[in-house]
């Protein structure tokens, strides 16, 4: 290698390289990460060839990191989270303490050191964010309730390994063993929340003051590059100054960056302008991460790294899989969220990274860590893929699992007391997201009866406390659509965005009540014309109808009536 240009040479071979094998790898149905940490490899200390300058890979990789959190929190939704908290928060606690509790198992069995272990542990029971929504986007299925649950249980993760690696760097001389008294400990860690706090605070009310405005007046000046330098400046500077004037991690200053930059009307904007900067510098991160992986693991502990596998694909899997029937959700659910889950990244090679950096994880410990992530990371489009089928097996052949997946509960049939006048002639609106919600608070307005079919338990419950008739499922199965009297009703409002589902939908309330009028909201013409053809009454194709109703309101401004449409008094 060539030491005269290191830093020219190794951005050239770890994006040639990273290019070629993650382009080979999305041709093979892989992720493309899988070939960005395999062209680590090749470029690594362990294999034979060029050897690119880690020292300048592992700065490269902090950018990285930083780009990485700040995208997190850039994407980051408390209300997605809220919506669906009652799974999401206590479903994600409990799956990594079981995952860490497994892996911190093997790791004493091996004779690692308590601190080692629970990192390495802590290390397994995180999934990765660019892994999952890119397989859920693939599956189709991200803006579905399932990927609604599977994103709020990530996030969960994600918050949870963010406080993780702010508590690690204070606490890691008591971990080690190295002593201190009690006193000394509260203190350190007091001392560490209060700098956390203080930070957290300083960016909730200042930042999201000073931000928005400097994003506008940036914006104002009308220069692309000065909004996209703005971005990442704000990006990088406030996770080095979060570094160095309260002693937090980059990884937590570039994530409240994002959260605070989501705050300004120019949110989507700044995503844009900064994906092909966060994007180039996470296949960095990635690259350096494989730089770190010998080969020769695979060889020399063929059993230890099984035994990884097995708890990231298996123990997690079956973990968050009981955990979500044992909160009533359907089986199909069940798997989506397991399957989701099967796999590791990025905040793991973070946690490797700093527990090894601290002498707390052992260089095998690391390298266990990265064969079990790119082994996973593999093998989960494989699964992904494999849920239908698995699904229509287990329930061909298990009561127990078509019991599963229509679990009775209160919540999906109506209550007793509901008016039966309520229940004849009556709007039944299938899914009560933002259209859905708009178009209750108006029927309910003017006392017109309703009833809604929503896949949310959370926000039937809500419905339920309001005073309004729902019932939770999937509108596209007959005994849920039964349970929301469909058979008396005199029309049904489908605002789902799956066309699938709608379809299921349209074709079980035809057979339920053949002169029932349907209207659905369509996402494209296309998908507009589809659905006419399979029988619906009434299709409202979203941006089609919005900027309908936006010329006819301009035309009207203007003394003019839109050509077809009554005139109507304002």
């Amino acid at each position: 290698m060539h030491h005269d240009l290191p830093l020219i040479t190794t951005l050239a071979a770890s994006f040639g390289l990273a290019l070629i094998l993650g382009f080979i790898a999305q041709r093979l149905r892989l992720p493309a990460l899988l070939g960005y940490l395999l062209a680590g490899i090749a470029l690594g200390p362990f294999t034979p060839g060029m050897v690119a300058d880690a020292d300048l890979a592992h700065q490269l990789a902090e950018i990285g990191v930083m780009l990485l959190m700040f995208g997190v929190g850039l994407h980051f939704s408390l209300d997605d989270l809220l919506a669906v908290k009652k799974i999401a928060l206590p479903g994600a606690v409990l799956q990594i303490a079981v995952a860490t509790a497994l892996g911190a198992g093997l790791g004493m069995m091996w004779g690692w050191s308590l601190a080692g272990s629970l990192i390495f542990g802590l290390a397994l029971s995180v999934a990765s964010t660019v892994v999952l929504l890119r397989a859920l986007e693939s599956a189709g299925v991200l803006d579905s309730q399932n990927g609604r649950i599977a994103v709020g249980w990530l996030v969960v993760e994600d918050l949870a390994m963010v406080l993780v690696l702010v508590l690690l760097p204070p606490l890691a001389g008591v971990l080690n063993g190295e002593g201190g008294s009690t006193e000394a400990i509260w203190t350190l860690l007091g001392k560490t929340m209060l700098q956390v706090v203080a930070f957290i605070a300083l960016m909730l009310f200042a930042g999201r003051k000073l931000m928005p405005k400097i994003l506008w007046r940036v914006a104002k000046s009308g220069s692309r590059e000065l909004f996209t330098l703005s971005v990442l400046a704000a990006a990088i500077s406030i996770a080095y100054l979060a570094s160095e004037l309260f002693g937090v991690s980059f990884a937590l200053g570039a994530f409240f960056a994002g959260m605070v930059m989501r705050e300004s009307e120019f949110s989507h904007r700044a995503a844009e302008e900064s994906l092909p900067l966060r994007e180039a510098f996470a296949v960095l991160f990635f690259v350096s991460v494989g730089m770190l992986l010998d080969p020769q693991v695979l060889l020399k502990h063929p059993l230890e790294v099984l035994a990884v596998v097995f708890i990231i694909v298996v123990g997690k899997s079956l973990a968050a899989a009981g955990l979500v029937l044992a909160f009533r959700y359907p089986l199909n659910t069940a798997l989506t969220v397991s399957a989701s889950l099967a796999q590791i990244g990025e905040f793991s090679f973070i946690l490797a990274s700093l527990g090894a950096s601290l002498g707390m994880l052992p260089p095998l410990g690391q390298s266990l860590i990265l064969a079990g992530a790119l082994i996973s990371i593999a093998l989960n489009p494989v699964l992904f893929r494999a849920v239908q089928p698995a699904l229509v097996w287990i329930r061909e052949r298990s009561a127990l699992a078509r019991r599963l997946d229509t679990m009775e509960d209160p919540l999906a049939e109506l209550p007793a007391e509901t008016r039966p006048e309520s229940l004849s002639g009556q709007i039944v609106l299938a899914g009560y997201g933002r259209i859905g919600r708009r178009v209750g608070e108006m029927l309910m307005a003017r006392g017109i009866p309703y009833v809604v079919a929503e896949q949310q338990r959370e926000r039937v419950a809500n419905l339920r406390e309001a005073g309004v008739s729902a019932v939770w499922g999937d509108a596209a199965e007959p005994l849920v659509l039964v349970q929301a009297h469909v058979s008396n009703a005199g029309l049904l409002l489908i605002t789902i965005p799956d066309v699938v589902s709608v379809r299921s939908i349209v074709s079980c309330a035809r057979e339920l009540n053949p002169g029932i009028e349907i209207a659905v909201l369509a996402a494209s013409p296309e998908e507009g014309s589809l659905l006419a053809a399979e029988g619906v009454d009434r299709v409202f194709v979203r941006d089609v109808e919005l900027a309908t109703c936006i010329g006819q309101h301009v035309l009207r401004r203007f003394g003019q009536e839109p050509e077809g449409t009554p005139a109507v008094a304002h």
